[in-house]
């Protein structure tokens, strides 16, 4: 099982969700991979600032060969996370064709609906060649019951893809686990943080396993 966690925009919470799916997998007891896609290399750097080992290992991978390479490491692994790149065309392809689901953060603005249509676009043009890619979107950063989260919900009603639910909440807890190294499944795993994620990662390994199954 191999989750993409790409969008062209950057500044989404993608390295967020990607640390905090792979740690949620890990606690269940899943062989977990993280892989950076992303030249940047953030999710590397969280790793290295670590006291503890990470409860799953953290590769740099941020090459156009990432869909060629990464099925044999991947054998290794219950699931694999891809931490991808914005901006980088390349990259961005190479990713969703090495990954079984897409999943696409958007923050709840209007321009980070409106700006999904670059990597729509690509995912489109990679499902030419691999049908089998499943797509989603997730809310990230929503605050509250706001009139623009539910302004937001509308906007998607254009795209091909469906919007997941639950939405992760702006949380101070997850900046606060990032800036130790950790994610919100190590230093509050009881906490509503964590149980956004928890419910997020049941829900991609439920799609992603019926989509490889069918």
């Amino acid at each position: 099982m191999i989750i993409g966690v790409l969008q062209q925009k950057g500044g989404v919470g993608k390295t967020t969700l990607a640390l905090n799916l792979a740690a949620a997998y890990a606690k269940e007891g899943m062989r977990a991979l993280l892989v950076d896609a992303d030249p940047q290399g953030s999710a590397l750097a969280w790793s290295s600032i670590r006291e503890a080992p990470p409860q799953f290992p953290v590769i740099g991978m941020a090459k156009p060969s990432l869909h060629k390479e990464l099925p044999a490491i991947a054998t290794d692994y219950d699931v694999v996370i891809i931490d991808g790149a914005p901006r980088v065309n390349e990259l961005a392809r190479s990713a969703i064709l090495a990954s079984d689901y897409v999943l696409i953060p958007v923050q709840p603005s209007p321009f980070d609906v409106w700006s999904c249509s670059d990597i729509v676009g690509l995912v489109h043009e990679a499902q030419q060649y691999k049908p089998s890619i499943n797509v989603g979107f997730v809310v990230n950063r929503k605050i509250g019951n706001t009139a623009i989260a539910r302004d937001v919900v509308k906007a998607f009603e254009g795209y091909p893809y469906p919007l997941l639910k639950p939405a992760i909440s702006q949380r101070v807890a997850f900046a606060e686990s990032a800036a130790r190294g950790l994610t919100v499944v190590e230093s509050q795993p009881g906490s509503p943080a964590a149980w956004e994620i928890y419910a997020l990662a049941d829900l991609l390994k439920i799609a992603t396993t019926e989509r490889i199954a069918a």
